[in-house]
């Protein structure tokens, strides 16, 4: 089957499926900003609280209906992907706005900009929508996804906003906290286009008209609005690079609470083919484990590793105050693998090393595309990519957080080490950074 042609603004389809994938897609390049997607459920055209904004800050609908499920890299270029299960959209919801987001720069530099909405099932592609006209924009609306006489329907918006992401929440009525500070420096110039009018206070695009009303049923109690957040929502967020690889948790916000630590991963050989075109990651992964662990030294001197070989998972409400969630063997699921420290007891944390192995599946870390990002419970998310692996690494420290005695400082190492011959990928970690454990063989 070949691939679906590129709706016009304006133009609509219905949705079948009960569960969708919604990507957004760009292309890579020198100079291309970062892109961020989000969703906002929508009420006679405006959000009930701030509950209603699903992005990377605030990744998941009370409801469960929608979902952030973060980026991915590969082949020439990335894609954000959304979650929606249309089964668990509230009756209220009439639209769920799909949005697109410029960090540092504007959509004018952004290529092959686009939105497919995939069968999250099926995996197969039900609509697309490529942007050709972007310039001064900062945030766009690509796409929506709303209900029409009982059937749910999307339909290509492609309306721009060159306030960001902050402007385009306002707007649909999400009460927004930015940081203090000088502003960014303008991002270089975009290539010369037609200046795209600011947007009304409203959306330009006409919202889907309503749904006739349904004939007469038994009353059914009304579904309660969610809860709003004891504060604005913040857009801030943080990703580590070789420039800048440290952060302090302190000063953004993240010194309480729990905060998860999730890596994710495909092969960079499977992106490029079949698998990737259609958002599948588990046709080359299979048969791939990686484990995420951790070492850990606590302030009374006691270490330790969390890990699954012989089912040390740790624990969270005592020590290590370290838990390992699961060993996914695919990396591909919806979540990675996830591993969760109480900051709530970070007092009691002298030092930790977040690492992975690879149990099986491959010789190496090379072809493999993996992201890390640590989302403190309060506090801007923290993310960073290994970059490419050019040695026989079968072991790699992800992030090394140690206590200051005022903060937690989280450093990006993304350092592939290679084992000596006949030592295990643990005791490997544990000599790098002088950790000086007794190790014996472990399975799962």
């Amino acid at each position: 089957m070949g691939a679906i042609m590129s709706m016009l603004k304006g133009a609509n389809l219905p949705v079948s499926a009960p569960a969708v994938r919604v990507e957004l897609g760009w292309g890579s390049g020198p100079g291309v900003p970062d892109v961020d997607a989000s969703a906002l459920l929508l009420v006679s055209g405006k959000v009930r609280s701030d509950a209603d904004f699903v992005f990377y800050n605030q990744p998941e609908h009370t409801s469960g209906a929608v979902r952030h499920e973060g980026k991915r890299s590969g082949g020439n270029g990335f894609t954000d992907t959304l979650a929606v299960d249309l089964t668990r959209v509230e009756p209220t919801v009439e639209r769920i706005v799909l949005a697109a987001s410029a960090d540092g720069g504007t959509f004018g530099r952004v290529p092959e900009l686009r939105v497919r909405v995939l069968d999250a099932g099926a995996g197969t592609e039900i609509a697309r929508y490529e942007s050709q006209d972007a310039s001064v924009e900062t945030a766009f609306v690509l796409g929506e996804l709303y209900r029409r006489q009982g059937q749910w329907k999307f339909r290509a918006v492609g309306q721009g906003y060159d306030s960001g992401l902050a402007g385009l929440a306002t707007d649909f009525g999400i009460s927004v906290d930015e940081p203090a500070g000088p502003p960014a420096p303008p991002a270089p110039a975009a290539p010369p286009a037609p200046p795209v009018p600011p947007p009304a206070a409203a959306p330009a695009y006409p919202p889907a008209p309503p749904s006739p009303a349904p004939a007469a049923t038994p009353a059914s109690p009304p579904t309660a609005p969610p809860t709003p957040p004891t504060a604005p929502v913040r857009l801030s967020k943080v990703t580590l690079t070789k420039e800048t690889p440290s952060v302090s948790l302190a000063k953004q916000g993240g010194t309480s609470g729990i905060m998860r630590v999730n890596l994710s991963w495909r092969s960079r050989k499977q992106l490029k083919g079949w698998g990737a075109r259609l958002g599948s990651a588990f046709a080359a992964q299979s048969e791939l484990d990686l484990d995420l662990c951790a070492l850990y030294e606590l302030t009374d001197g006691r270490k330790g590793v969390v890990q699954a070989l012989g089912n040390a998972f740790g624990a969270l409400d005592r020590p290590p105050y370290i838990h390992l969630d699961g060993d996914d063997r695919t990396g591909g699921s919806d979540s990675g693998e996830n591993l969760t420290v109480n900051l709530d007891h970070k007092d009691r944390l002298r030092r930790l090393v977040i690492f992975v192995t690879i149990y099986e599946g491959a010789s190496s870390f090379a072809d493999l595309d993996a992201t890390v990002t640590l989302q403190p419970q309060h506090g801007a998310p923290i993310d960073f990519s290994l970059g490419e692996c050019t040695v026989p690494s079968t072991v790699c420290s992800l992030a090394l957080i140690t206590n200051t005695g005022s903060d937690l400082v989280v450093q990006r190492e993304a350092r592939f080490l290679v084992p000596e011959r006949g030592v295990s990928p643990q005791r490997t970690i544990d000599y790098a950074y002088g950790w000086g454990m007794n190790w014996t063989p472990g399975r799962k």
